[in-house]
């Protein structure tokens, strides 16, 4: 695998249609409701993150020498 086929957009990733969405035609409750939707989903994966950075250090702790 190439490097730089490593750091192309993908332009049907959810994320990136995400970001691209025009916001001009959103109401202030649309708004709101999207902000706070980005929130709990922030939350949710530095969740996992966080989860997954406990699981490694469990691992990296069992078998160091």
């Amino acid at each position: 695998m190439d490097e730089d086929d490593f750091f192309t957009s993908r332009p049907q990733d959810p994320l990136t249609l995400l970001v691209r969405q025009d916001l001009g035609p959103m109401s202030q409750d649309e708004l709101a409701h999207r902000i706070a939707t980005l929130r709990d989903e922030i939350a949710r994966v530095e969740a996992h993150r966080d989860a997954a950075d406990a699981h490694r250090n469990a691992a990296d702790a069992l078998f160091k020498r």
